[in-house]
């Protein structure tokens, strides 16, 4: 048997598994128990029947692009389902009443997403079209909450009730996140240069770096709030400027802190990996030191580089979500109110935009890299 066709058989399984399990929850209120309902509860055998068909297909067919235009498809007819099977079941509830997706919901989506992502993968789209197709599903994800199909369901109906506050601790995590990436790519990249050219005092500070990579997240946040509650307390002007023991401070150090050690080991390996040729003949040319870097190291080593800040960025989104332990805010505010609360629904409000924001930081960055090669 084919690869593919063996992948196929082992995606068919799950997404077949997920037309026999529940489709959705519905319950009195957002933290009751949900009353379970299969997909032929929801919309008769018939829904059950043509869910049969499209796996039928995807497994029978073989053609990355075909394939992946009838994933997408299937996706798109799995959400809208999802929506409509919402709509339904609170025509007749009271307010209080949630629908959520069940178990067969969430794996049937996830396998479809990865008959997609195998479909792409086959094709081996160039960069500029991978941002392209990212564009078109961001737009198409749009277009849907547009239309108010989704409304119904209990993650929307979390939205609706905080969409001020929503968008508020969006724009904190992006500040944590890019914030903490941009500081570590202004000094990381210096001290990997240094790192490379100095060997010995290298060796330390990678040292050093890969020792704070090994404290766990809540523990460095914790360790920092005692110095910058001093320098607060202490330095005229800290707090004036934001610097505090809790808040958006310290967990914008201790994510530089984490972020400091691929940016400067990526840095140095790229300056490793320059051919000795290549700077040999810099050096006949009659280049200094200065003018070898600038026009010749760094962009040769620019796609490994970007490959530690790739890491470091999709790193830096999940763990800008344990900030808000410490008050500074986030997509995290929702996911410990959610585990404070028993309300699942609240837990996937913070969750899904921040890996969703982690998705497109790794497409956009990879297709950036795969630019910086010369792949068209």
């Amino acid at each position: 048997m084919k690869r593919s066709g063996a992948l196929s058989l082992v995606l068919g399984l799950p997404a077949l598994a997920a037309l026999a399990l529940p489709f959705v929850g519905v319950r009195p209120n957002r933290i009751a128990q949900p009353e379970a309902l299969h997909l032929h509860q929801v919309f008769g055998w018939g829904g059950t029947a043509l869910g049969l068909a499209i796996v039928g297909a995807l497994v029978l067919t073989q053609r990355a692009p075909i394939r992946g235009a009838l994933a997408g498809m299937g996706l798109c007819l799995w959400i809208w389902a999802l929506g409509m099977g919402a709509a339904g079941q609170m025509a007749e509830a009271s307010p209080a009443a949630r629908v959520s997706p069940a178990v067969g919901f969430w794996i049937g989506g996830a396998a479809l997403t990865l008959f997609i992502m195998d479909a792409v993968a086959r094709m081996q789209p160039g960069p500029m079209l991978r941002l392209a197709l990212l564009a078109g599903v961001a737009g198409l994800i749009g277009a849907t909450f547009a239309t108010g199909v989704l409304d119904h369901i209990s993650i929307l109906q979390e939205y609706a009730a905080r969409r001020a506050v929503f968008w508020t601790e969006g724009g904190r995590h992006l500040t944590l996140a890019f914030g903490s990436f941009l500081a570590a790519m202004g000094v990381g990249v210096p001290l990997g240069i240094l790192c490379q050219r100095k060997a010995r005092a290298g060796g330390g500070i990678l040292g050093v770096l890969t020792l704070i990579q090994t404290i766990p997240s809540i523990a460095l946040f914790g360790m920092l709030i005692l110095p910058l509650g001093w320098v607060a307390a202490h330095v005229p002007g800290a707090r004036m400027l934001g610097i505090g023991g809790i808040g958006m401070t310290p967990a914008l150090v201790a994510l530089f802190l984490y972020a400091l050690l691929p940016v400067v080991a990526n840095t140095v390996a790229g300056l490793n990996a320059v051919p000795a040729t290549v700077v040999e003949a810099a050096r006949g040319m009659g280049f200094t030191k200065t003018m070898r870097l600038r026009q010749v190291d760094l962009p040769l080593a620019l796609p490994i580089i970007l490959t530690g800040a790739r890491i470091v960025l999709v790193q830096g989104i999940g763990l800008a979500t344990v900030g808000a332990l410490i008050g500074a805010g986030g997509y995290g505010t929702f996911v410990f109110q959610g585990l404070g609360q028993t309300a699942p629904d609240l837990i996937l409000l913070g969750a899904l935009p921040t890996v969703a924001l982690a998705f497109c930081a790794s497409i956009i960055l990879g297709a950036v890299i795969d630019l910086t090669k010369g792949v068209r």
